[in-house]
């Protein structure tokens, strides 16, 4: 982490963790010491990240007791409030850093920002699902301003839930903007407004990118279940691959446990292909570990990149390749979009999408020796 934005990545991390609740009914959260030693960092760097929280009204400190999360009680805790619903904010690290970033601007305009999450540890599938059901009642029941609403994947029958909590917003006459994901499949729209990422254009612009660099045989990785932002990727990778003429076999496609030997070496066997495009960083960074563990060196022998530069993209072995998701401005258009909603209901259904930013990293092969190349 980079000097002058480690309080920031405490802060976040502590932030994300508020939100699930993970500091329960008392809310005391770790001592200064404690975090010095969980971070690797500095006692003024932790307490910057202490001071960055207590200015937006999270937490406080208490004399001779520590440090707590804020509750708000009375009428203050009942006016211009939002609501967060995030299934999995915990797991997911762009969503704790969109999340912490809609909370700052909505603070920053005397809103409060009440915090939802579906991931509740140890419990099941179907709890989560209940959860997030309860969590929506709460927020009609409090009669919040707007909900930003991130679906839960598609895989698996979640998409009756989807549907059940945005119309039971919708009945209520509370607008709700979805980040990152839709509630129906690619390319399939719904009638609620979407913040997200142009995945297809991020999956073209690491295609082209591996094109550029001489590879021509590129297969695509993920784990089996993936969402619809996978499903927007892959298509961009294919647009890019039929713009230079290039037909990918009918098995380009490989879903699978990808920390499996079976799929490295579909993958890795009679040197089939060029390049791998993951699902994701964390997707990219389990098979970079299963390469390695078969004696596959990246990007020599196989080149591998990434979608999301989030924690997992830079301290791998290899640095990874990927495509930065402009998280902060997601949040910037998010918010906008949810207020402009509540001023105006009846204003068209929009699907507003950020430009990504390739990052090239050394897992692409961008900088071996040119008589290494493809």
């Amino acid at each position: 982490m980079n000097i002058e934005t480690k309080h920031r990545d405490i802060s976040r991390q502590l932030l994300a963790e508020i939100a699930v609740g993970k500091y329960g009914p008392a809310g005391r959260l770790p001592s200064e010491t404690q975090l010095v030693k969980r971070f690797g960092v500095s006692r003024p760097t932790v307490a910057r990240a202490f001071r960055e929280l207590q200015n937006e009204g999270l937490i406080e400190r208490r004399a001779g007791s520590g440090t707590y999360v804020r509750r708000q009680t009375g009428s203050a805790a009942n006016t211009r409030q939002l609501g967060l619903l995030i299934p999995g904010l915990g797991a997911v690290e762009i969503f704790s850093i969109i999340c912490g970033e809609i909370a700052s601007l909505a603070r920053a305009q005397d809103y409060t920002v009440l915090w939802g999450d579906s991931a509740q540890p140890g419990q099941d599938e179907n709890m989560s699902r209940e959860h997030a059901v309860e969590l929506c009642g709460q927020f009609i029941a409090r009669r919040v301003a707007g909900v930003f609403f991130a679906p839960f994947d598609l895989a698996d029958g979640k998409a009756d839930v989807n549907h059940r909590i945005a119309e039971r917003f919708s009945q209520a006459g509370i607008p709700v903007v979805l980040l990152d994901r839709d509630l129906v499949p690619f390319p399939q729209r719904s009638r609620f407004d979407l913040v997200a990422s142009d995945n297809i254009a991020g999956g073209s612009l690491l295609a082209e990118h591996l094109l550029k660099l001489g590879c021509r045989r590129i297969a695509f990785a993920a784990w089996p279940g993936f969402p619809s932002t996978v499903q927007a990727r892959i298509a961009g990778v294919r647009e890019a691959l039929v713009r230079q003429g290039i037909e990918a076999p009918p098995d380009w496609i490989h879903i699978g446990n990808v920390e499996d030997v079976k799929f490295v070496r579909s993958l890795t066997g009679g040197r089939r292909w060029d390049a791998v495009i993951c699902a994701n960083d964390v997707t990219a960074a389990q098979l970079l570990r299963a390469l390695y563990k078969n004696n596959v060196s990246v990007p020599r022998d196989l080149r591998i990149v990434g979608f999301d530069d989030v924690n997992h993209a830079a301290p791998v072995s290899v640095p990874l390749t990927t495509i930065h998701q402009p998280c902060r401005e997601i949040a910037i258009t998010a918010y906008r979009a949810l207020i402009e909603r509540i001023a105006e209901p009846a204003l068209p259904v929009r699907a507003l999408s950020l430009t990504p930013q390739l990052v090239v990293r050394e897992s692409c092969g961008a900088y071996l020796p040119r008589k290494e190349k493809a």
